[in-house]
């Protein structure tokens, strides 16, 4: 059997690539606009999803803040679930929790709130 020279290829029409140079140019993709592209898109999605995630979290410690304060207040029955109560202040500057409505008596009102099933006050 007959040894080719290294630079013939047996069948060079299924080749991915030229053999001579007659044979087309190979140019590779230019992926640089399609890279910053999706950089661009990937980043305006992370940065909305950091947004989204920081305006859930300061309403999650708002809520926070509310029960421990609506917690901590005086009150001496046991609230029922899906009633609202109503927060005051004494001049004291302690607060109390009651069923009597702000415009019922003069009293410096905080806030009303609702017990949830899942015992968070909102």
């Amino acid at each position: 059997m007959k040894k080719k020279p290294d630079n013939v290829a047996d069948k060079p029409s299924i080749l991915p690539y030229g053999t001579n140079v007659g044979a087309p140019a190979i140019k590779p993709n230019d992926v640089g606009v399609w890279r910053s592209e999706k950089i661009i898109k990937t980043n305006q999605y992370f940065e909305a999803k950091f947004n989204e995630i920081k305006e859930d979290y300061k309403k999650l410690i708002e809520n926070y803040e509310w029960n421990k304060l609506v917690y901590a207040s005086d009150f001496k029955f046991e609230p029922e679930k899906g009633k609202i109560y109503f927060l005051y202040q004494k001049k004291d500057e302690t607060l109390f929790l009651s069923l009597i409505e702000p415009d019922m008596w003069d009293k410096i009102f905080v806030g009303a709130f609702k017990l949830d099933s899942e015992n968070k006050w909102i």
